[in-house]
């Protein structure tokens, strides 16, 4: 252990269910450092915080394997309190403010402190008084620290602006006594440019007397402004540690980004296709979809007829709302042309009459009908919006249900869903066949433009490149449109002919898959810098 460190995790290593988030990674923070710890969504930052916070989703899944050491000697954080006690606080990206207590109230909630009085005396500290004058110095101390003087601690906190919440959040760490080390978790994420430029001068000035901070961000601009270093995470894996100084924009981002491509897709399904920039099949013009955590502000991008479109991006940035909003599922401004009609977004089903299927990213949620049957969810949509797989008896119309248990085998037998029959209910299959079920009612509907939405999301490798090779499939041989919502960028650039990089609800770059590992890395940052090829 090199003993400049206040902070060293090594060989850090976390298997959730067997699937293995963090291989071995080490992490080491000196005093009074900002250090920057980046990679792209699912890289294990979340994770590896986990343990240092001592979360106790990481003891509940079997602990980790590694060695976590502060000021030099092996440190056992198995919860929350002791990371407090070995001084060691986070500042949240989703606020832990309760909002009808005033600031002092939230800062010192848990360590309140009080005037012994008789009854306390004789029946203990839960009958001491509140020491608000003494509390209140405490609080108006701790603003003052990171020169939030105009924030006033008998506020209440309902009604704050989002920023000075963010800074109450931060005033209530540093009130904590013998803080060494603090964690920012995407703490500009919801901030405006003013807010961010404020909050990155109290970093400086919290690192100025001697605290640590570990900085987790997605804006390398940040990083490059306020951090001394940082650390790179991989797919769970540890890339490199750097200082700053000794870096470049393109360099994190490459690193990032930057791995071995693997065939998700066989060549002889990729055969070429005539594209016509003329012939669109989907276009958003000035697109807002108010989705909380994914909003699009302003979205315009025209997809090309028989195209495999691919929208990417990080977390949060408005790339899931997309199709939730063309689906009817929130509120939407802006236009939506299809083959350049305009679609009404205000009736619901509208896109599935239009001949647009869509397979949610939450399937559970939105996408399956849980206790029914494999069979009820394959045949649902087309029954409902086409009128299939029903036969009419006089006036009355009643499911046929010879064609759709054949169709429901054959949908089965197509996809490889692993069941016991048809009849299974589909809250009862594994998530990569659930995702299978999706996939099927979609096709059912023979869409001219499919949507899908993280389609390969939490299954196997094995049904992941199943999913994917029937996707180009129904490309390549029936011509449908598809829109490929992801957050894995090896499957966008093995499938899409052309991939937007979605940041800030609007489309930052269109882009080929080939372009670089840093070009890709620097357009999900939203930072323009030309890359050398």
């Amino acid at each position: 252990m090199d003993e400049q460190y206040l902070l060293s995790m090594s060989n850090i290593s976390k298997e959730y269910y067997g699937n293995r988030v963090l291989k071995n990674v080490t992490l080491n923070v000196k005093p009074g450092e900002i250090h920057a710890l980046v990679g792209e969504n699912g890289a294990g930052k979340s994770t590896l915080m986990n343990i240092l916070f001592g979360m106790p989703v990481i003891y509940a899944t079997g602990g980790f394997e590694g060695q976590v050491s502060l000021d030099g000697e092996v440190a056992t954080v198995d919860n929350p309190h002791a990371a407090m006690d070995y001084g060691i606080g986070m500042v949240h990206q989703e606020f832990m403010l309760i909002p009808e207590f005033t600031v002092t109230e939230n800062i010192k909630l848990g360590r309140e402190i009080g005037h012994k009085t008789a009854l306390s005396r004789i029946f203990g500290n839960l009958l001491e008084k509140l020491n608000w004058d003494q509390m209140s110095r405490d609080s108006r101390k701790a603003l003052n620290s990171i020169g939030m003087m105009n924030i006033e601690e008998y506020t209440k906190v309902a009604g704050m602006p989002i920023g000075y919440k963010q800074f109450v959040e931060i005033a209530r760490e540093i009130d904590k006594t013998g803080i060494k080390l603090l964690v920012f978790d995407e703490p500009t994420a919801v901030l405006t440019e003013s807010e961010a430029d404020r909050l990155l001068e109290i970093m400086r000035l919290i690192a100025e007397k001697g605290i640590a901070i570990i900085f987790i961000t997605h804006r390398l601009t940040e990083v490059m402004a306020v951090a001394d270093s940082m650390t790179i995470l991989r797919d769970g894996e540890f890339v490199a540690r750097k200082d700053v100084k000794d870096t470049s924009l393109a360099n994190i981002a490459e690193l990032m980004i930057g791995r071995q491509v693997e065939k998700l897709v066989e060549d002889d399904l990729l055969g070429e296709r005539e594209l016509s920039d003329e012939n669109i099949a989907l276009e958003f013009i000035d697109y807002y979809v108010d989705m909380p955590g994914e909003r699009v502000k302003g979205m315009n991008v025209k997809i090309r007829e028989g195209e495999i479109f691919g929208f990417g991006g990080l977390a949060g940035q408005g790339k899931i709302g997309i199709a939730n909003g063309i689906m009817g599922l929130y509120d939407t401004e802006g236009e939506v042309l299809v083959r350049g009609k305009t679609l009404d977004l205000s009736k619901l089903g509208e896109a599935l009459r239009n001949k647009i299927a869509f397979v949610s990213e939450d399937r559970r949620g939105v996408g399956l009908l849980l206790g029914e049957s494999i069979e009820r969810n394959i045949i649902f949509s087309a029954m409902q919006i086409n009128d299939e797989f029903l036969k009419g008896i006089g006036p009355i119309k009643i499911l046929d249900k010879a064609t759709a248990d054949k169709h429901a085998k054959n949908m089965i037998k197509l996809l490889d869903i692993r069941c016991t029959g048809p009849s299974q209910a589909v809250g009862s299959l594994s998530g990569g066949n659930q995702q299978k079920v999706c996939l099927a009612r979609a096709i059912t509907m023979i869409p001219e433009i499919l949507i899908v939405s993280e389609p390969t999301r939490g299954i196997d490798i094995g049904a992941k490149k199943l999913v994917l090779e029937y996707l180009t499939k129904i490309n390549r041989e029936l011509g449908t449109t598809i829109v490929m919502i992801s957050s894995e960028l090896l499957e966008l650039r093995s499938l899409c002919d052309r991939i937007a990089i979605v940041s800030e609800g609007k489309v930052f770059s269109v882009m080929k898959p080939d372009d670089p590992d840093a070009a890709y890395g620097l357009a999900m940052a939203g930072v323009r810098e030309e890359v050398a090829l």
